[in-house]
């Protein structure tokens, strides 16, 4: 793109978020890009089944809510571009007469905006053991509906006690033999409903061991063979052997562009706004996951988008007059 094109709104990432806030943008003629580094629908197109996005009574597959959430965006004339932003700078002067512009650096180049949209989400998070790194795709995972095809009659070890840890537990028992669940804490964190459903429909297929690290995962032969953690109650060692490993501990936000701006973060990375959705950067909001305070659901996200677009459409009369 070049450099002297100016639009009227950047959202950075095409999740839930972005894409509900560019259906409400550009139906009211606010031309809108949107940039995507990964995949359109983020973390959403790579669940399995959604079961708690309202109008759905029998549940949607998260590929294609995400699918018909970027067609019904495009349908009114949203733009999404496969690329990276990789840096963002606040009220450039001199590009034209109508005032100050957002400039942002991106894998195609320079481009301006007079409002953005940060909507990058999250992504799943590493709990930083031995092995984990150097299995990486050859038997360490963070997509259960990617990758769990791949171990159809095997045994898997699932790290998290988290609703998304049971989820995708529940998801994988379609594929492996056994799956050992290996939660921390000495309970899960999930909800009651998925811990119901978890101990009515799957056991015997998951062994749940509670009080229990990850400390090291062990391979041979380039694939992963066993985890070895410790059980905290007895305080010793316990290993699980296994041909791979799911892991679900949480997410952290897709802010490292952000570092050195004056877009404030949380302690945990996440974009401070206020209760407009606001950034400290004037013109430049944030909604979805990437957000402080964020719920990490796909309904609220949707919502959030929704508010965001009546902002930036606020903010972009208020230059105007």
């Amino acid at each position: 793109m070049n450099d002297t094109k100016i639009h009227d709104v950047v959202m950075i990432g095409a999740g839930p978020a972005a894409l509900s806030a560019a259906i409400y943008t550009t139906r009211e003629d606010i031309e809108t890009v949107l940039f995507e580094r990964g995949v359109v629908g983020g973390l959403a197109a790579i669940t399995d089944w959604v079961d708690n996005y309202p109008g759905f009574p029998k549940g949607v597959a998260g590929l294609e809510l995400a699918e018909d959430l970027r067609l019904q965006a495009e349908r009114f004339g949203a733009q999404i571009e496969l690329g990276e932003v990789t840096k963002i700078q606040g009220e450039v002067k001199g590009i034209v007469d109508e005032g100050t512009f957002k400039k942002l650096e991106t894998t195609s180049g320079g481009m301006f905006a007079r409002a953005v949209l940060i909507a990058t989400g999250s992504d799943y998070k590493k709990i930083g053991v031995p092995g984990e790194q150097e299995y990486y795709a050859r038997g360490v995972h963070y997509c259960a509906t990617c990758d769990g095809a791949f171990y159809r009659g095997k045994r898997l070890v699932v790290v998290g006690g988290g609703n998304s840890a049971v989820q995708e537990a529940m998801f994988l028992t379609r594929f492996a033999s056994h799956i050992d669940m290996l939660v921390r804490g000495d309970h899960f964190r999930a909800s009651e409903i998925l811990q119901h459903e978890l101990a009515d429909k799957h056991k015997g297929k998951i062994t749940v061991h509670f009080n229990t690290t990850t400390d090291e995962i062990v391979g041979k032969d380039n694939r992963v063979v066993k985890v070895v953690g410790t059980d905290k109650v007895r305080n010793e060692k316990v290993e699980f052997p296994t041909d791979g490993v799911f892991v679900f501990v949480g997410h952290k936000p897709n802010t490292e562009f952000l570092q050195g701006t004056e877009i404030e973060l949380d302690q945990a990375g996440f974009i401070k706004t206020n209760n407009r959705l606001e950034t400290k950067m004037p013109g430049v909001f944030a909604a979805g996951d990437v957000r402080s305070g964020a719920t990490m659901q796909i309904a609220s996200a949707a919502g959030e988008g929704a508010t965001a677009a009546l902002r930036l459409r606020e903010y972009l009369e208020g230059r105007k007059s």
